[in-house]
C-alpha cells in the first residue's frame, strides 16, 4: 500500500516501558566519566536529548568543550549498563497499532528519539515492536529534539520513496515532544499518563493513555484531516 501519510514516534514510554532503565543507564555511562553532580529534571536543559545532556553536563564538570568522539565510548557503557536490566515491555497496546499502520493503512512509520542509539534499538527489539534502522533518529549526533524529528521525516521519505507527506502526525509521552511537534508544525497526540498537565498546559487536542486507546479515524477526526 502506498504511504501517503506518516507517523512520528517516539520511543521511551510513548512506546516501550522504558523511561527508568533508561535514565539509569544515562547516568551510569555519566558517572563512568567522572560526571556526578547531574540534574535530572530535564525541562531544564535546553535540550532533552542523551548527546546534549551529556554535553551540558561534561562541560560543566570539566570546564572543557565537549567533542562528539566522546559518544562511541558514552554508548558503549549506556549500552552495557541497560543489558543487566530485563528485556523492555511494550506501552500496552504499542506493537499491535504499529503492525497495523504499517500493514493495513496509508502510513508510513518513522522514529525520532532523544535517546543514544544503541539502547533505542535495544528497546524496539525487546519489545517485539515493528521497525526498520533505516528510518530510527536518536541523538549520537544531534542536539535538538526538532532536527532529530526532521532527520527522522527526511529517512522516512528516503525510505518510503515519497517526496512529500500529505500529513504528519506526531506521538509522544513528553513536554518536548509537544513541544517539539508544535515548533515543526506537526499534529501531536500525547501517549502515557504522566504528563497529562504539561499536554494541557500546550492545549493538546488529543491524548491516550496507552495504545489500547488508539483510533486512527478519531485521530483524523480530531485533526481534521480529509483522507
Amino acid at each position: 500500500m502506498k504511504k501517503e501519510n506518516l507517523i512520528v514516534l517516539d520511543i521511551d514510554d510513548t512506546l516501550t516501558q522504558s523511561e527508568e532503565k533508561h535514565t539509569d543507564s544515562l547516568l551510569f555511562a555519566m558517572k563512568y566519566f567522572g560526571i556526578t553532580k547531574v540534574d535530572t529534571d530535564w525541562r531544564n536543559y535546553k535540550n532533552a536529548t542523551d548527546s546534549y545532556i551529556f554535553k551540558d553536563n561534561y562541560e560543566k564538570t570539566y570546564q572543557n568543550i565537549f567533542s562528539f568522539d566522546l559518544i562511541e565510548e558514552f554508548e558503549k557503557v549506556m549500552t552495557e549498563r541497560f543489558l543487566t536490566y530485563p528485556n523492555t515491555t511494550e506501552v500496552e497496546g504499542a506493537k499491535n497499532t504499529v503492525n497495523y499502520l504499517l500493514n493495513e493503512t496509508n502510513y508510513a512509520v518513522c522514529f525520532a528519539t532523544g535517546s543514544i542509539h544503541q539502547p533505542a534499538l535495544l528497546k524496539l527489539l525487546q519489545a517485539d515492536i515493528n521497525f526498520v534502522p533505516e528510518v530510527l533518529s536518536s541523538s549520537n549526533y544531534i542536539f535538538t529534539r526538532e532536527e532529530i524529528v526532521k532527520s527522522a521525516i527526511k529517512e522516512a521519505k528516503e525510505y518510503y520513496e515519497v517526496s512529500h507527506f500529505e500529513n504528519i502526525i506526531s506521538f509522544g509521552d513528553g513536554l518536548w515532544d509537544a513541544t517539539t511537534a508544535k515548533n515543526l508544525g506537526l499534529h501531536f497526540v500525547g501517549v502515557n499518563t504522566k504528563n497529562v498537565e504539561d499536554f494541557k498546559k500546550q492545549n493538546v487536542k488529543y491524548h491516550i493513555n496507552d495504545w489500547t486507546e488508539f483510533d486512527l479515524n478519531k485521530t483524523e477526526e480530531m485533526f481534521n484531516l480529509n483522507l
